[in-house]
């Protein structure tokens, strides 16, 4: 049996549905109404990482598990590993992030991602580390304004990042899931090539066959805008976070995704043209973005 928890979320959603249908699959959510899935063969369970017997009781029969967590020093990791190791299950996948590796990321995010891949490095079980950088899915936030006014906003528009689609970082776990051979690595995941928000502007606008502007914020009015969404570690977090882009370091590319997957890293350009019907006039789509330096 594998689990994945954060089945609702961006990348446990497709993690669910991109396993292989000969795999016994169950998914861990808080609430499982919310859980939208083609897979029937699925089993849905509902556990909390506050809730100490209701992990293990999910977790009973479970002999890998991908762990994503997000509420930053909540102790989430701890309880699900601590869990995890009184149920048996042998091998854990942790969604992580790029950021862990830069020396000058030293911001409240990337400290809390650091200390839970030493929990579980430190762990009786077995471990493989995925790390992204920033998902192309964080311009579905701008969808709102593209629809209404045509107009993107947004920090240091020409600074480059490396962003990777969600769907290959679910392929990438799938693959640690179910194949031998990933006990003890950490994966650096990155897209093909740097984009800068003004090109992620501009392609969504070609996407949809509308001209889109770019507007730059000041980080004054990032920070306002982020706190009505944050709390203010997390805000002070991605404002680093932005900084240190804009000083070029999340433009470099690994190339350990297309050898995990035997082909290219999906380019932004073909991700916006995917996605275009939740940019276009009319949509109601919106993913809230995950909060990733």
């Amino acid at each position: 049996m594998i689990m994945v928890t954060g089945a609702t979320g961006t990348v446990g959603r497709l993690v669910v549905a991109r396993m292989p249908t000969s795999t016994a699959v169950r998914a861990l959510v808080r609430r499982p109404d919310r859980l939208i899935t083609l897979r029937p063969d699925v089993e849905v369970v509902q556990g909390d990482y506050a809730d100490d017997d209701s992990l293990l009781r999910a977790l009973q029969g479970v002999r890998r598990a991908l762990l994503i967590t997000g509420a930053v020093g909540g102790g989430e990791d701890e309880r699900f590993l601590r869990a995890a190791r009184r149920a048996g299950t042998e091998h854990v996948v942790k969604l992580s992030a790029a950021a862990v590796l830069d020396r000058s990321a030293d911001d409240a995010v990337t400290r809390w991602q650091r200390d839970t891949e030493q929990l579980l490095r430190s762990s009786d079980l077995a471990w493989t580390l995925l790390r992204p950088r920033s998902f192309m899915s964080n311009t579905l936030a701008w969808a709102p304004g593209i629809r209404s006014e045509g107009v993107v906003r947004g920090l240091y528009g020409t600074s480059a990042n490396a962003c990777v689609d969600p769907r290959d970082i679910a392929d990438v776990a799938v693959r640690a899931l179910t194949e031998s051979g990933h006990d003890g690595r950490a994966y650096t995941l990155t897209g093909p090539g740097p984009v800068t928000a003004v090109e992620q502007t501009r392609e969504l606008g070609r996407a949809i066959g509308r001209r889109l502007e770019f507007v730059e914020l000041t980080p004054d009015q990032t920070r306002a805008a982020l706190l009505r969404r944050h709390s203010e570690p997390v805000v002070e977090a991605l404002l680093a976070s932005a900084r240190r882009q804009k000083c070029g370091a999340k433009a470099g590319t690994d190339p350990m995704l297309a050898k995990l997957l035997g082909r290219a890293a999906t380019p932004f350009t073909t991700w916006a043209v995917d996605h275009a019907p939740l940019f276009a006039n009319g949509s109601e789509g919106t993913t809230k973005p995950r909060a990733r330096p």
